[in-house]
């Protein structure tokens, strides 16, 4: 793992399950650079600081699909039923896994939800938006985003990026 985490490599590992958007714990395991059981045990050792609504274990039937959706052998090796972590989750976990590590991996997690977050709330801002300058001046703010949460390294000019970026707006 190289020492800074990108945004697009956490991006990825973010799945929605029972409407929330989680990190799978074998995933944060692996972005923390700790073994899976290792976070977990921190979590069984602190369980007052996560209240529902900040971790959950995957029902089979859940686990089943992700499996389906992903094809993976990483989900198909599990003995136990994973834990999956909520943003207010992974705060927490933050507070109680220690190392370098640790820290850098909260902060793009952080930064991660907050950019998915800011684009959602564009998106559905377009679609009440009226004028023209406004809305284009959005549309460029969401474009810039989008391409921070799909790859740090897109080269921007003052014209255009590497990715084009339209959306459709009309009033309703």
């Amino acid at each position: 793992m190289s020492a800074i985490i990108k945004i697009e490599e956490i991006q990825d590992l973010i799945l929605e399950l029972r409407g929330e958007r989680v990190i799978i714990d074998s995933d944060v395991a692996q972005l923390y650079g700790a073994e899976t059981r290792d976070i977990n045990k921190a979590v069984k050792n602190n369980p007052n600081k996560f209240p529902d609504g900040y971790i959950f274990e995957i029902t089979k039937e859940e686990l089943e699909d992700l499996r389906w959706k992903f094809s993976t052998t990483k989900l198909s090796k599990t003995r136990v039923l994973p834990k999956a972590f909520t943003e207010k989750g992974l705060y927490m976990l933050a507070t109680i896994v220690k190392s370098n590590t640790a820290t850098k991996t909260t902060i793009a997690i952080i930064e991660t939800f907050s950019k998915i977050k800011e684009l959602s709330k564009h998106v559905k801002e377009l679609q009440t938006i009226v004028d023209k300058d406004e809305q284009k001046n959005l549309m460029q703010r969401s474009g810039d985003l989008f391409t921070e949460i799909l790859d740090d390294d897109l080269k921007i000019s003052d014209t255009e990026t590497s990715i084009e970026f339209n959306f459709a707006c009309s009033p309703r």
